[in-house]
């Protein structure tokens, strides 16, 4: 039976015209499934259905997503994220998530999640030093809308490259390339052309950056694709967009809770340390 699928021409061309038609013929498509974005049951043959196109380096992943949560695209990564995303699917038919949920004003705040080891370093200030950048994802209310953020926060100072002084330019780095300083948390902050998060497979893979030669490139890269809560995954769905704040070392820390995040993103935001832009999302 022909399947309610969206194959887009960059997918089409991807795979070749045969295998897509196979596709819409239901030849390869799943009935069920679950969708690569919201991490929800979906029924191809009940629902319009995007077909989703993970492309590494030497391998490709087909995943299928709600048309309502994003439309059919390729999305490129890198080969050790292609792995992580392909663990990420076989984990979740075991574990089987719950629905994404949204959080409105005054509920009761769920985790932050730091991110375990990022793999990018920051421009080492002193020899033999580097800054590792660390990454907290929560939910951040503007208004009383809920905001899927990142908090990136350096685990010491980041200087311009040649800097061996150890002065702290981290925040200063970010506003050359654009960011601007936080005054008011309930305020979403502008999006900053070029730059981007990627979410894949439900998790966090990288923040993306513009590349000298066009396109992007990857700014900050998690070891390993970063778990993010079912309603921060929703939120920067819904708004197609994720806010990121910096601070400077020691600034912020590890907050276990959205309520702690927020009360020390306000006191670095009292004390003009944090910038911001919101980023939208590349692929899912």
């Amino acid at each position: 039976m022909p399947r309610m699928l969206a194959v887009s021409d960059e997918v089409r061309s991807e795979i070749g015209d045969d295998e897509a038609d196979r596709l819409l013929g239901g030849a390869h498509a799943p009935d069920s499934y679950e969708c690569t974005s919201c991490r929800t049951p979906g029924d191809s043959l009940q629902e319009p259905t995007s077909t989703v196109l993970f492309v590494g380096e030497e391998t490709a992943v087909l995943a299928f997503a709600h048309a309502r949560c994003i439309p059919s695209q390729v999305v490129p990564v890198s080969e050790e994220q292609l792995v992580g995303a392909v663990r990420s699917i076989s984990q979740a038919q075991v574990d089987a998530p719950a629905p994404a949920v949204s959080v409105p004003a005054g509920a009761v705040p769920g985790p932050a999640v730091p991110s375990p080891a990022p793999s990018t370093a920051a421009q080492p200030t002193a020899p033999g030093q580097a800054a590792i950048l660390g990454i907290t994802c929560g939910l951040v209310l503007h208004g009383g809308t809920g905001h899927a953020s990142v908090v990136v926060e350096p685990t010491g100072p980041v200087g311009r490259p040649g800097n061996t002084s150890g002065t702290d330019e981290f925040l200063d780095l970010l506003q050359d390339a654009g960011f601007q300083p936080v005054t008011d948390l309930d305020k979403t902050p502008d999006q900053l052309p070029g730059w981007s998060v990627l979410v894949a497979m439900g998790k966090l893979h990288a923040i993306l950056q513009p590349a000298a030669t066009g396109g992007s490139t990857g700014w900050w890269q998690a070891h390993q694709p970063l778990q993010v809560t079912d309603a921060w995954r929703f939120a920067a769905n819904q708004l197609t967009e994720v806010t990121m704040y910096a601070v400077p070392a020691g600034m912020v820390g590890r907050q276990p809770r959205e309520d702690l995040l927020r009360q020390a993103l306000e006191r670095a935001v009292a004390l003009g340390q944090v910038v911001g832009a919101s980023l939208p999302l590349a692929g899912t």
